[in-house]
């Protein structure tokens, strides 16, 4: 007796243990939004994409990057809810890196690079380092711009 319920017990924990998300679901225990607002006290909440219209008269909203700033990617088909990332460092006029949570479902990727492809070379078209062929991957996204929590707010 005492061994078929260690092994009940055993089969249970390990259902528990792990998860594992469809590479296409972005609905998870770990999303971006409650990310982002834990690491810059930004107060903005709901879909990631409706950030920009949030921050609207109460943070500063901008299309050049600074550290500590967040992107605000726009709602997509593959992005239902849109995205936020929260920029980390420059490396170069079109490239920074970003920290976010569940690009890659379920996870929380650090030093991430994105690429600025937009025609006007204001952020609001990015490539996002994709993990699983490790580059930049194939599609770009739309992007509304960055929100910090100082600054003036220099885009509308």
């Amino acid at each position: 007796m005492k061994k078929l319920a260690l092994c009940l017990l055993l089969s249970l924990s390990a259902c528990g243990g792990s998860r594992e998300f469809s590479r296409a679901s972005f609905n998870g225990p770990l999303q971006c939004a409650p990310y982002a607002r834990s690491r810059t006290g930004l107060q903005l909440s709901g879909a990631a994409a409706s950030w920009w219209r949030q921050s609207a008269g109460h943070y500063a909203r901008s299309h050049s990057p600074t550290p500590g700033s967040v992107l605000v990617f726009r709602a997509t088909s593959r992005v239902p809810s849109g995205h936020v990332s929260i920029v980390r460092k420059q490396i170069s006029s079109r490239t920074i890196l970003v920290d976010h949570a569940n690009w890659e479902p379920g996870r929380i990727d650090r030093n991430v690079p994105v690429t600025d492809v937009s025609p006007g070379h204001d952020w609001t078209l990015v490539r996002v380092w994709w993990a699983p062929i490790h580059g930049l991957g194939r599609r770009a996204y739309p992007a509304y711009g960055f929100v910090s929590a100082s600054g003036p707010d220099d885009a509308s």
